[in-house]
């Protein structure tokens, strides 16, 4: 439709008609103001449920674990010689190693100079052929390696290949252009019988075995270790020997395990060697320091957000008003008019009375403490910090290097009833409850908006603002046709005045 904007009556038809759209577009605004006041609220729940994960993560990961209640302090008498390691043992230990002797890993070495000229050169000539390699694991026995050599394959990329997936490291030296393999893992394999034949016992007997022509004439290699060694280019496995508090045990690693204690020995060492363990205060310590400084930034975060003031007389800025505004004076609105998006939440509320409840009340059923008073931690006395905690060192200390796992339990105790639960187990059953409900009610940054409440509620504002521009629309389109309408009008009556006045004249 050609709109016809003044020419006839001389008025500013586009400005009248913007005067007028502005006046019938408040309903709209006030829509679009709720709307996005809505969105603060869904961005405001969901910062929060990302607070509540991140304390049920750090109690999982804390003071809900044993191993950070077990970890060891442990003085040696030959630290060069053996170093001691806690790995799950709940108690302290101590002990004696005499005589250690290290586990040595199996050796091969070629029997000259190899055929091959260049780490580069093709090895065609071996083209499928299947070659293996059988060496010691980790648990001692032997561990098979297969590969079928192409014709693309060099020295390189076969060494390669076995250092990165058989029990053996290969090494190539340009110089001598002899071959050495090396067991990835220490130790001895006794597997020989009296009734075998020599070259059986020699296999039954090798940390290393090789299979295949390329090893045996183009590497110039032995058929096992224990050949290489009787030929006096190689050496068996060996174990490790000690005397472990007066008995005597043999392990085909250096560093192994005993009572959930990992020991690992450094040097062949004559003296005895002693070792002890004590609590590590510090690292428990830490732990528990970091729940309550989590604790407290959560009942921080929710407390500011429930007693937030909300200004009504701020309401979220149109992009009209924002045209006509400076930045500073927009951010200084916005503070103002994002306030109070969660004031006096019921959910939010509700979490931190559930949470008081859950970490002041008595655990029953346990050997040394039940409460958190009992190992140093309390309440502030302010009770409009809405009940974070307070720690004395001295006391939680004390607790710490008399039972560290007497503090597990307050936190971790199993129990079919709330009252018979630990305190962490308590407090990550309200996080969930409460994580689950704000889910509900704001849904998550994935979710789709109608699958949770506040979504249904912006679909809803989508709609009526959707309907509303189209209102808007026809109504501005109904505007004009008035005006150009009356701009017809008097385009005819001015044609007809001076079609008269000519007449006259």
């Amino acid at each position: 439709m050609v709109r016809i904007s003044g020419l006839a009556s001389g008025m500013d038809i586009d400005t009248l008609v913007s005067s007028m759209m502005n006046a019938a577009r408040v309903p709209l605004d006030t829509i679009t103001q709720k709307k996005t006041f809505t969105e603060w609220q869904r961005d405001d729940y969901r910062d929060i449920n990302k607070s509540l994960l991140e304390l049920d993560t750090l109690i999982f990961e804390g003071v809900g674990k044993q191993s950070s209640y077990i970890k060891k302090t442990v003085n040696i008498s030959v630290p060069d010689a053996i170093s001691v390691k806690n790995i799950s043992s709940t108690s302290d230990f101590s002990g004696t190693i005499s005589n250690p002797k290290l586990a040595t890993a199996a050796t091969m070495v070629s029997n000259g100079a190899i055929t091959i000229t260049s780490a580069k050169e093709s090895l065609s000539t071996y083209k499928d052929q299947t070659i293996s390699i059988e060496a010691i694991g980790k648990t001692g026995e032997l561990e098979k390696f297969t590969y079928i050599i192409k014709d693309t394959d060099t020295l390189d990329s076969v060494i390669s290949k076995m250092n990165s997936e058989s029990g053996v490291t290969a090494f190539y030296d340009t110089t001598s252009k002899k071959i050495s393999f090396t067991a990835k893992n220490t130790g001895d394999v006794s597997g020989a019988k009296p009734d075998m034949d020599l070259k059986k016992a020699n296999a039954a007997n090798s940390e290393i075995i090789l299979s295949g022509t390329f090893f045996t004439a183009g590497l110039k290699m032995d058929d096992n270790n224990v050949e290489a060694e009787v030929a006096k280019r190689g050496t068996q496995g060996v174990n490790a020997k000690l005397t472990y508090n007066g008995l005597e045990i043999e392990r085909s690693s250096n560093t192994f395990q005993i009572n959930g204690v990992e020991i690992t020995l450094k040097k062949d060492q004559t003296d005895p060697v002693t070792f002890s363990s004590t609590a590590d205060v510090d690292a428990v310590m830490d732990t528990v320091v970091k729940f309550v400084a989590k604790y407290n930034e959560l009942i921080t975060k929710i407390k500011e957000k429930t007693d937030e003031t909300k200004y009504r007389a701020y309401q979220p800025l149109t992009a009209a008003q924002r045209k006509d505004m400076d930045e500073s004076d927009i951010k200084l609105w916005d503070e103002k008019a994002k306030s109070g998006t969660l004031r006096n939440d019921s959910t939010l509320n509700g979490v931190l009375t559930k949470m008081r409840s859950s970490l002041y009340g008595k655990v029953n059923g346990t050997s040394t403490f039940s409460q958190l008073s009992q190992i140093g931690i309390s309440t502030t006395k302010n009770y409009l910090e809405g009940g974070k905690l307070e720690i004395n060192e001295e006391n939680l200390r004390k607790a710490i290097s008399e039972n560290p796992n007497a503090i597990y339990e307050l936190f971790q105790k199993e129990g079919t009833t709330t009252e018979n639960q630990g305190l962490a187990r308590r407090l990550r059953a309200d996080l969930k409850t409460a994580m689950a409900d704000i889910t509900t009610k704001a849904g998550k940054a994935s979710a789709v908006n109608n699958t949770f409440t506040i979504g249904k509620l912006l679909n809803s504002y989508d709609k009526k603002i959707s309907s509303f521009e189209t209102k808007l629309t026809a109504l501005e389109t109904r505007y004009y046709k008035q005006f150009t309408a009356m701009e017809t009008a008097i385009n005819r009556a001015n044609s007809q005045s001076a079609s008269l006045s000519s007449y006259f004249s």
